[in-house]
């Protein structure tokens, strides 16, 4: 086994550095550095000394002992000072060492799940906590990442393996007459409430998603309703270009905002119109497939000049400009008055997008489910559930059935299969996590 080692904190210069070691030739890399076996977990004032001998910066270091390691091996933390000289003096003696190398992207962290410190669904919560722009987001990957779906699926898949055991026991002992040939009364009810445990888990994926990836709202209206403006007002940024000229806003702008500790995603669409301009159109082409993708659909209107609505199936209308004129037609649908200039009725728009993501979330755990690859393992596990139940078959069917029904649980916490998703998880992390 390798000993890895990478800088684990962000980029250099820096006030503060960390460097980390995980594997068997951790302790020998800190003593040629000329610092003895430290106390572990403590945190120890050392000087560290390079190849030649000479002091080369004051470090604190912390030892973590395996099995009881992030990694489960021996690691080793180094924290310096924050000089690229330094870090790079560091990771030029270490890898100097037989058998110790620089760490790829994400290996301490596969390293954990290779030696049982953390499952995959574990792993995958890590990673939302790394990916993390909102409070709601946080907290939804640290309640993964400490293992609160996991929990779920073990005891789901605990479950099933208890009722595969009543129908294989009939199975294996028809025979002896010790053994009733029927399942109990009460199977047929414990099956029936997995199969309302796991549809309830899986009821809570929207609001996980809506969390996890953001609520997804597309601006849309004719050119010049004043969408590029409304987005520059909520973000506090210039991202889009604002002028008189229609068809300004060519390609869809997608903005993450902050609000009240839930993203949102704002898209700005190109300006629907009749329109000969090639590009223009693929702008507005664009535009309709943003609209499938959003959770909400807003069509801006112009105050000023009266024109007709392009798009009826918007959920809500906002009537721009409202600086600018007296009086407001009505419409049947959600409408809101603002200015973007002024600021106008935008408290009162915040107010209701917030209140809208609220009527969305789901508050019980269920939540956790927030990954498309939950929602299919759910879905997989729970169409052999449903198959299972049907006791006019015969119980070596029922068996397999219920058998099937562990295998998405296994792959989703890693106990099978679970070489692809690790090569495509962990590409997406830093090298030292």
């Amino acid at each position: 086994m390798e000993t890895i080692i990478a800088l684990s904190s962000g980029g250099l210069p820096s006030g503060v550095a960390v460097l980390r070691l995980s594997g068997p030739a951790a302790l020998e890399i800190l003593a040629g550095f000329g610092i003895s076996k430290p106390k572990p977990r403590y945190a120890t004032f050392c000087t560290l000394k390079d190849d030649q001998d000479r002091p080369l910066d004051e470090v604190v270091v912390l030892y973590f002992p395996a099995p009881h390691s992030f990694t489960g091996e021996d690691v080793i933390e180094l924290q310096c000072h924050g000089s690229q000289a330094v870090v790079q003096t560091i990771l030029r003696i270490a890898t100097a060492h037989k058998d110790v190398r620089l760490a790829m992207p994400g290996e301490f962290s596969q390293r954990a799940f290779e030696n049982g410190k953390m499952d995959l669904t574990e792993i995958e919560g890590l990673g939302d906590l790394l990916d993390a722009k909102t409070e709601s987001q946080r907290e939804l990957a640290i309640s993964r990442m400490r293992g609160g779906l996991s929990q779920n699926v073990e005891q789901w898949r605990g479950n099933i393996i208890d009722l595969l055991a009543e129908v294989e026991a009939r199975l294996d002992f028809s025979d002896e007459g010790d053994v009733d040939d029927s399942l109990p009364p009460a199977f047929q009810h414990d099956l029936n409430r997995l199969i309302q445990s796991v549809e309830q888990g899986l009821s809570g994926f929207e609001s996980g998603q809506i969390i996890k990836d953001g609520f997804k709202v597309a601006l849309v209206g004719r050119p010049n309703v004043g969408k590029s403006t409304l987005l520059n007002a909520l973000s506090q940024t210039d991202r889009a270009i604002v002028t008189d000229i229609p068809g300004t806003t060519r390609d869809v702008i997608e903005v993450d905002i902050d609000i009240g500790g839930q993203l949102f995603s704002f898209f700005d669409t190109a300006g629907i119109r009749q329109t000969d301009d090639v590009i223009e159109l693929e702008g507005i082409t664009r535009s309709y497939k943003a609209i499938e993708r959003a959770n909400l659909v807003i069509e801006l209107v112009d105050s000023t000049n009266g024109a007709e609505m392009v798009y009826p199936l918007a959920d809500w209308v906002i009537r721009t400009k409202h600086d600018l004129v007296e009086n407001q037609g009505k419409d049947s649908r959600e409408t809101l008055s603002i200015s973007a200039t002024t600021g106008e009725g935008m408290d009162a728009l915040l107010s209701k997008l917030t209140d809208l993501v609220d009527h969305h979330m789901d508050s019980r755990e269920t939540t956790l489910i927030s990954h498309q690859r939950d929602r299919s393992a759910l879905e997989d596990a729970l169409s052999h559930l449903r198959a299972a139940s049907d006791f006019t078959k015969p119980l070596e069917f029922i068996a397999e059935d219920l058998r099937q029904a562990t295998l998405p649980l296994s792959r989703l916490i890693g106990l099978v299969d679970a070489e692809d998703i690790l090569d495509r998880l962990f590409a997406g992390f830093c090298i030292g996590k």
